[in-house]
């Protein structure tokens, strides 16, 4: 049965965090709230883990998974971003964005688009999501956590748990957030391309 840790939403708890971080290097999948909606995370180098991550949502290898960065240098460490990109993802992280760049040799092939070689990345404006990033000392392979053949994510732990008990690790209870999906903006193209709006506006960077 996934632990519950309820945690400060401003100032996590790092001793309970690390727990979390360790449940995740054992294989676990761990719900965590972000500033979008709650994600499900996994280890980016654990094979097994990233299969169960799909399963949970019923997706194939051709929908992107996301990386859950905690700064825009390790944004580059996993996809290659040119000049031209820097400026934006500078002003959109942290931040409700995701941005399809394409993957570094740092990042499996079995988790990047399996035809394009590309990977959803941010950085998320979420203390407790960034704490848990810190704790596991890398980065993390998510997705939203949105339940087969709905369209909302969940939003409370107590919900997750009623669902996904047996399926998760643990449960970081950082209390509500946001029921809005990030707005996701492809950058391999020679001009970006808004793929989906959601909780950020195009506007403000300029697209």
């Amino acid at each position: 049965m996934a632990q519950i840790f309820v945690v400060h939403p401003d100032n996590p708890q790092s001793r309970l965090l690390e727990q979390a971080g360790d449940l995740l290097t054992q294989g676990g999948l761990v719900a965590v709230p972000t500033d979008s909606s709650y994600a499900v995370v996994a280890r980016l180098d654990d094979k097994a883990a990233a299969e169960s991550l799909r399963r949970l949502r019923g997706l194939d290898e051709r929908h992107h998974l996301t990386l859950l960065c905690r700064d825009l240098a390790e944004i580059s460490h996993f996809a290659k971003v040119e000049n031209t990109h820097y400026r934006l993802l500078k002003m959109a992280t942290p931040g409700p964005w995701t941005f399809i760049l394409e993957a570094t040799k740092e990042v499996p092939r079995r988790v990047s688009h399996p035809s394009r070689k590309t990977i959803g990345i941010r950085v998320p404006d979420h203390r407790v999501a960034r704490a848990l990033i810190d704790a596991a000392g890398s980065p993390l392979l998510s997705t939203t956590l949105i339940p087969q053949g709905e369209t909302h994510a969940l939003n409370d732990a107590q919900d997750i748990l009623a669902r996904y008990q047996h399926d998760l690790a643990a449960i970081v209870d950082g209390g509500p957030c946001p029921m809005d999906s990030t707005t996701v903006i492809d950058l391999t193209g020679d001009e970006p391309q808004v793929v989906r709006v959601g909780r950020g506006d195009p506007s403000t960077l300029g697209i």
